[in-house]
């Protein structure tokens, strides 16, 4: 994939999350994450995905995720 189709996609998503609104769109990206992990079919290179998108990012003071995969409907 080049940079026009990456851009392409990423506007796509942004669109999709601004349709979806504010409040929907932790869901839809958590949704997405799991769908494209899936389709990368591969442990090591999921979880050094998930490092790579956290680098640079300051954690909440507070356990706010609680995360579940049974928590997300229709996954």
């Amino acid at each position: 994939m080049n940079e026009a189709d990456l851009d392409v996609l990423y506007t796509r998503l942004c669109r999709t999350m601004t349709t979806l609104g504010q409040a929907q769109a932790p869901l839809y990206l958590a949704r997405f994450a799991l769908l494209a992990l899936a389709q990368i079919d591969d442990r090591p290179t999921g979880e050094r995905l998930i490092t790579e998108a956290a680098t640079g990012l300051e954690p909440e003071p507070e356990d706010c995720c609680r995360c579940r995969i049974d928590a997300w409907p229709g996954l």
